[in-house]
């Protein structure tokens, strides 16, 4: 299943002439491409999808996703 999930945005800076960040997923750590979030700043959460992050959401939100994934077992796929 590919599912959106999300992140919180430890540190951003510029690849290549695109804005990326460092992404923590529940302590492991990702860069994410910002590009369609470019307003995102470190403290936010957003929510990801193959690698670019799609939208900020709210810290509620972020952790009623991440209950509903570990109620349904699939936070070990994070690591994958």
């Amino acid at each position: 299943m590919c599912l959106a999930i999300p992140g919180k945005v430890i540190e951003t800076l510029e690849s290549d002439g695109l804005k990326v960040a460092k992404v923590s997923f529940g302590g492991m750590v990702k860069q994410v491409c910002l590009e369609y979030t470019p307003d995102a700043v470190p403290g936010d959460y957003v929510l990801v999808h193959v690698g670019f992050a799609l939208s900020r959401i709210d810290q509620e939100e972020a952790e009623r996703t991440y209950k509903l994934l570990e109620e349904l077992g699939q936070l070990t796929e994070l690591d994958s």
